[in-house]
């Protein structure tokens, strides 16, 4: 069982993809372990496993080997039914195309969230307003994305995935879409919000400009993890592959 300070612990991960000898290895040992509260940045080149890692600590994969456990369960002992369930409940995730829906207000977007956990209309709709004046698009609730800019359509992403009150939130590249003026706001915004509400924030990005905003920053090479830092220090390099990062 992880200790209760901790968001995430995953100790020796591997994860490959493929059938039989064309099996290719993705991960090969990760051990990793994330503060409660803590905003953690996974970077590296493309093919070096992020994104994977990501899916494995949001519970949208299951590792082959090794032990990953958010908020003290253990992922590979859940049904699929149970870490659907899990992730409605507990986590929330912001994606590099927004993954909004067209046909729908940014209101209805951020409302389809709550009303799939059983809130109620009125709830829901109040609570999907709070969350877009914080994200300050208060009065373009009506609008849909296709008549929003890219920065305010990630905004509504940010609102959304923070409608259910996760204890995690996961984003993928939450930047590449957009330019560095919206890219440095949607961090900005997105810090802030998570730090208010104790949200543990994990991102995986290529874009060393918004390093500043996080806690601390990891790097994969091939599958492993090669170096963890603070902003503004020096990458220190993991000795061991089976150790973890407190």
């Amino acid at each position: 069982m992880a200790p209760p300070h901790l968001s995430i612990l995953a100790r020796d991960v591997h994860k490959s993809y493929g059938v039989g000898q064309r099996r290719q290895p993705i991960l090969r040992g990760i051990s990793l372990s994330i503060a409660a509260g803590e905003t953690l940045y996974l970077t590296g080149p493309s093919g070096s496993g992020k994104t994977t890692l990501l899916s494995l600590l949001g519970c949208l994969l299951t590792p082959d080997q090794g032990s990953v456990q958010v908020l003290g369960r253990e992922v590979a002992r859940m049904s699929s039914r149970e870490r659907t369930a899990f992730r409605r409940r507990h986590l929330g995730f912001v994606f590099q195309s927004f993954n909004l829906f067209p046909t729908l207000s940014a209101l209805d977007n951020i409302r389809l969230v709550l009303s799939v956990q059983g809130v109620g209309l009125k709830a829901a709709t109040a609570r999907a307003e709070e969350l877009l004046d914080q994200v300050g698009l208060a009065g373009r609730g009506r609008m849909r994305p296709g008549l929003l800019s890219g920065g305010e359509c990630q905004r509504v992403a940010i609102a959304r995935a923070l409608a259910a009150q996760p204890a995690l939130l996961f984003a993928d590249e939450p930047t590449a879409a957009l330019d560095a003026e919206n890219g440095r706001a949607a961090m900005t915004l997105l810090t802030r919000l998570v730090r208010e509400r104790g949200v543990t924030l994990v991102v995986v990005t290529h874009d060393e400009r918004i390093f500043p905003f996080a806690d601390r920053i990891a790097r994969l090479d091939d599958g492993r993890l090669t170096h963890v830092w603070q902003p503004g220090g020096q990458p220190q390099r993991v000795e061991s592959r089976k150790e973890c990062v407190a």
